[in-house]
Protein backbone atom coordinates (compact mmCIF):
# COMPACT_ATOMS: atom_id res chain seq x y z
CA UNK A 1 0.00 0.00 0.00
CA UNK A 2 1.41 3.39 -1.01
CA UNK A 3 1.43 6.00 1.70
CA UNK A 4 2.27 9.67 1.84
CA UNK A 5 4.71 11.31 4.25
CA UNK A 6 1.77 11.96 6.58
CA UNK A 7 1.00 8.23 6.64
CA UNK A 8 -2.23 8.41 4.64
CA UNK A 9 -2.79 6.08 1.77
CA UNK A 10 -2.41 7.80 -1.61
CA UNK A 11 -5.84 6.46 -2.52
CA UNK A 12 -7.25 8.86 0.10
CA UNK A 13 -5.39 11.90 -1.19
CA UNK A 14 -7.74 14.13 -3.17
CA UNK A 15 -6.67 15.23 -6.63
CA UNK A 16 -5.69 18.92 -6.77
CA UNK A 17 -8.35 19.67 -9.40
CA UNK A 18 -11.11 18.20 -7.24
CA UNK A 19 -9.96 20.17 -4.18
CA UNK A 20 -9.81 23.41 -6.16
CA UNK A 21 -13.21 22.71 -7.72
CA UNK A 22 -14.60 22.24 -4.22
CA UNK A 23 -13.15 25.58 -3.15
CA UNK A 24 -14.68 27.32 -6.15
CA UNK A 25 -18.07 25.75 -5.39
CA UNK A 26 -17.81 26.96 -1.78
CA UNK A 27 -16.90 30.47 -2.98
CA UNK A 28 -19.76 30.59 -5.46
CA UNK A 29 -22.22 29.22 -2.88
CA UNK A 30 -21.08 31.73 -0.25
CA UNK A 31 -21.55 34.59 -2.70
CA UNK A 32 -24.94 33.42 -4.01
CA UNK A 33 -26.98 32.37 -0.99
CA UNK A 34 -27.67 35.84 0.46
CA UNK A 35 -28.77 37.54 -2.78
CA UNK A 36 -31.00 34.54 -3.56
CA UNK A 37 -32.45 34.53 -0.02
CA UNK A 38 -33.17 38.29 -0.07
CA UNK A 39 -34.81 37.99 -3.47
CA UNK A 40 -37.06 35.27 -2.02
CA UNK A 41 -37.77 36.98 1.32
CA UNK A 42 -38.06 40.63 0.30
CA UNK A 43 -38.66 40.29 -3.43
CA UNK A 44 -35.70 42.56 -4.13
CA UNK A 45 -31.93 42.69 -4.04
CA UNK A 46 -30.24 45.04 -1.60
CA UNK A 47 -27.99 47.82 -2.85
CA UNK A 48 -25.02 46.58 -0.81
CA UNK A 49 -25.13 43.24 -2.62
CA UNK A 50 -25.25 44.90 -6.02
CA UNK A 51 -22.46 47.34 -5.16
CA UNK A 52 -20.38 44.47 -3.79
CA UNK A 53 -20.74 42.66 -7.11
CA UNK A 54 -19.84 45.88 -8.90
CA UNK A 55 -16.64 46.27 -6.83
CA UNK A 56 -15.51 42.66 -7.34
CA UNK A 57 -16.38 42.72 -11.04
CA UNK A 58 -14.57 46.01 -11.59
CA UNK A 59 -11.45 44.66 -9.87
CA UNK A 60 -11.64 41.54 -12.07
CA UNK A 61 -12.15 43.72 -15.14
CA UNK A 62 -8.97 45.67 -14.40
CA UNK A 63 -7.02 42.43 -13.91
CA UNK A 64 -8.39 40.97 -17.16
CA UNK A 65 -7.47 44.11 -19.08
CA UNK A 66 -3.91 44.44 -17.74
CA UNK A 67 -2.90 40.76 -17.95
CA UNK A 68 0.45 40.60 -19.73
CA UNK A 69 0.09 36.98 -20.82
CA UNK A 70 -2.32 35.86 -23.51
CA UNK A 71 -5.69 35.32 -21.92
CA UNK A 72 -8.28 33.26 -23.78
CA UNK A 73 -11.61 35.06 -24.15
CA UNK A 74 -10.30 38.34 -22.74
CA UNK A 75 -12.78 40.57 -24.62
CA UNK A 76 -15.83 38.44 -23.76
CA UNK A 77 -14.83 38.29 -20.10
CA UNK A 78 -14.18 42.04 -20.06
CA UNK A 79 -17.61 42.68 -21.60
CA UNK A 80 -19.33 40.42 -19.06
CA UNK A 81 -17.44 42.01 -16.16
CA UNK A 82 -18.59 45.45 -17.42
CA UNK A 83 -22.28 44.57 -16.91
CA UNK A 84 -22.33 45.69 -13.23
CA UNK A 85 -20.93 49.08 -14.29
CA UNK A 86 -23.65 49.31 -16.95
CA UNK A 87 -26.23 48.65 -14.22
CA UNK A 88 -24.70 51.40 -12.08
CA UNK A 89 -24.72 53.94 -14.93
CA UNK A 90 -28.32 53.05 -15.85
CA UNK A 91 -29.33 53.43 -12.21
CA UNK A 92 -28.16 57.05 -12.25
CA UNK A 93 -30.32 57.82 -15.27
CA UNK A 94 -33.48 55.99 -14.27
CA UNK A 95 -36.07 58.18 -12.59
CA UNK A 96 -36.93 56.78 -9.17
CA UNK A 97 -40.43 58.24 -9.01
CA UNK A 98 -41.87 56.42 -12.04
CA UNK A 99 -41.61 53.02 -13.67
CA UNK A 100 -39.74 53.80 -16.86
CA UNK A 101 -38.16 51.58 -19.45
CA UNK A 102 -34.71 52.57 -18.22
CA UNK A 103 -35.66 51.66 -14.64
CA UNK A 104 -37.01 48.29 -15.76
CA UNK A 105 -33.80 47.59 -17.71
CA UNK A 106 -31.70 48.69 -14.72
CA UNK A 107 -33.70 46.41 -12.41
CA UNK A 108 -33.33 43.43 -14.75
CA UNK A 109 -29.60 44.05 -15.13
CA UNK A 110 -29.38 44.38 -11.33
CA UNK A 111 -30.87 40.91 -10.89
CA UNK A 112 -28.58 39.56 -13.58
CA UNK A 113 -25.61 41.20 -11.86
CA UNK A 114 -26.37 39.66 -8.48
CA UNK A 115 -27.34 36.18 -9.58
CA UNK A 116 -24.89 35.67 -12.46
CA UNK A 117 -22.23 38.30 -11.77
CA UNK A 118 -20.96 36.85 -8.52
CA UNK A 119 -20.35 33.30 -9.68
CA UNK A 120 -18.86 34.59 -12.94
CA UNK A 121 -16.52 36.89 -10.99
CA UNK A 122 -15.45 34.00 -8.74
CA UNK A 123 -14.81 31.87 -11.85
CA UNK A 124 -12.77 34.63 -13.55
CA UNK A 125 -10.73 35.24 -10.38
CA UNK A 126 -10.02 31.51 -10.22
CA UNK A 127 -8.96 31.45 -13.88
CA UNK A 128 -6.73 34.48 -13.41
CA UNK A 129 -5.02 33.22 -10.29
CA UNK A 130 -4.91 29.57 -11.36
CA UNK A 131 -4.54 29.35 -15.15
CA UNK A 132 -5.71 26.00 -16.44
CA UNK A 133 -8.02 25.43 -13.48
CA UNK A 134 -10.68 22.88 -14.24
CA UNK A 135 -8.95 21.39 -17.26
CA UNK A 136 -8.41 18.17 -15.32
CA UNK A 137 -12.10 17.93 -14.37
CA UNK A 138 -14.23 15.62 -16.43
CA UNK A 139 -17.46 16.86 -18.02
CA UNK A 140 -19.63 14.98 -15.51
CA UNK A 141 -17.73 16.51 -12.56
CA UNK A 142 -18.14 19.98 -14.03
CA UNK A 143 -21.85 19.29 -14.47
CA UNK A 144 -22.12 18.22 -10.82
CA UNK A 145 -20.49 21.51 -9.73
CA UNK A 146 -22.86 23.61 -11.84
CA UNK A 147 -25.89 21.62 -10.68
CA UNK A 148 -24.79 21.92 -7.05
CA UNK A 149 -24.39 25.70 -7.36
CA UNK A 150 -27.80 26.02 -9.03
CA UNK A 151 -29.40 23.81 -6.37
CA UNK A 152 -27.92 25.94 -3.59
CA UNK A 153 -29.22 29.06 -5.37
CA UNK A 154 -32.71 27.54 -5.70
CA UNK A 155 -32.82 26.33 -2.08
CA UNK A 156 -31.62 29.72 -0.77
CA UNK A 157 -34.33 31.48 -2.77
CA UNK A 158 -36.94 29.00 -1.53
CA UNK A 159 -35.79 29.49 2.06
CA UNK A 160 -36.29 33.23 1.56
CA UNK A 161 -39.80 32.66 0.24
CA UNK A 162 -40.58 30.33 3.16
CA UNK A 163 -38.76 32.34 5.84
CA UNK A 164 -41.90 32.73 7.98
CA UNK A 165 -41.88 28.96 8.63
CA UNK A 166 -38.53 28.87 10.41
CA UNK A 167 -37.57 32.46 11.27
CA UNK A 168 -39.32 35.22 13.21
CA UNK A 169 -39.42 38.97 12.74
CA UNK A 170 -37.10 39.14 15.76
CA UNK A 171 -34.49 37.04 13.93
CA UNK A 172 -34.40 39.66 11.19
CA UNK A 173 -34.41 42.60 13.62
CA UNK A 174 -31.58 41.28 15.79
CA UNK A 175 -29.45 40.63 12.69
CA UNK A 176 -29.88 44.26 11.63
CA UNK A 177 -32.24 43.55 8.74
CA UNK A 178 -35.68 44.96 8.14
CA UNK A 179 -38.60 42.59 8.53
CA UNK A 180 -39.58 40.97 5.25
CA UNK A 181 -43.24 40.90 4.28
CA UNK A 182 -45.08 38.11 6.05
CA UNK A 183 -42.45 37.40 8.70
CA UNK A 184 -43.74 35.60 11.80
CA UNK A 185 -44.07 37.91 14.84
CA UNK A 186 -42.11 36.88 17.92
CA UNK A 187 -44.09 34.76 20.40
Amino acid sequence: MDTTAAGRSTAETPKPGNTAAGLVLVGISASLWWPAFTLGAWGTLFFDQLLGVWAVSTACLVIVLIQARPYRGRLWKAAALSVPSLWLVLSFFSPSDTESGIELIADLIGILVAILGLPFAVWVITQLLWPGFGEDLSGPRRAVLVIAALAILAVAYTLGVLQEHFLTCGDFSISGNSNPPGCTPDP
